[in-house]
């Protein structure tokens, strides 16, 4: 998913990771700092029609260079979350760093998701402006509640729960679409799906070239 926040600095204190609070947090967690760019896929590929398959070791050396490598690729390309699939791995996780609607800045990674949103009757939907890596230049508005709730585990297998409103809650939703094999575009209208992939063919290059100096930048 795309950030429409700007991201805070290393001296912010309203900072979760994990789903819990910390006193402050670099712009860049030490994952990024061990990380090394991967390619992101596009819409149309494969890996991204298809559920992922659930991670079924944990604490390996494997699974944490994967996550490393997602959270570098995913601050590359400007994102707020990032799932496997995304990255050519069907696996269910997804990495996140996503400011909430009350500027409380979200950093970290969930294993084997599960989504949990509002009973019909108690749900809000927020219809807001919303982007994916692997649409490049794309943006469209897409209803979501505005209330929800994962649960999952940690790379070493520890329980993991995040609660999330407003527009970290909407990045919640896009990384589990991801996991399922959807992504945004699934959720518009033919008319409107149209719209994005024109965009995307608009400015995709662009974004591309982004992408490329950024990584050159930090010598990846």
């Amino acid at each position: 998913m795309t950030d429409r926040h700007e991201r805070p600095g290393p001296e912010d204190r309203r900072v979760r990771v994990q789903g819990r609070p910390v006193d402050a947090f670099p712009a860049r967690p030490a994952e990024a700092e061990r990380g090394s760019v991967r390619r992101i896929t596009v819409v149309g590929e494969e890996v991204l029609s298809r559920p992922c398959r659930e991670v079924s070791e944990f604490g390996t050396p494997a699974l944490s260079a994967l996550i490393d490598d997602m959270f570098l690729t995913m601050y590359v390309a400007d994102g707020a979350g990032l799932a496997a699939s995304q990255v050519g791995v069907d696996l269910r996780l997804f990495v996140y760093d996503c400011s909430d609607d009350h500027g409380i800045r979200h950093v970290g990674h969930v294993v084997n998701p599960v989504l949990h949103l509002p009973d019909p009757g108690g749900r809000h939907l927020l219809e807001d402006f919303e982007g994916c890596l692997s649409v490049p230049g794309a943006a469209m508005a897409v209803p979501r509640t505005d209330r929800a709730v994962v649960r999952g585990s940690d790379k070493d297998g520890a329980p993991v729960v995040i609660e999330a409103t407003g527009y970290f809650a909407r990045c919640l939703q896009h990384e589990c679409d991801h996991l399922e094999g959807r992504t945004y575009l699934d959720r518009l209208s033919r008319r409107d799906r149209k719209d994005a992939l024109r965009q995307m063919a608009d400015h995709r290059d662009d974004v591309f070239a982004r992408r490329a100096a950024e990584a050159a930048a930090l010598g990846r």
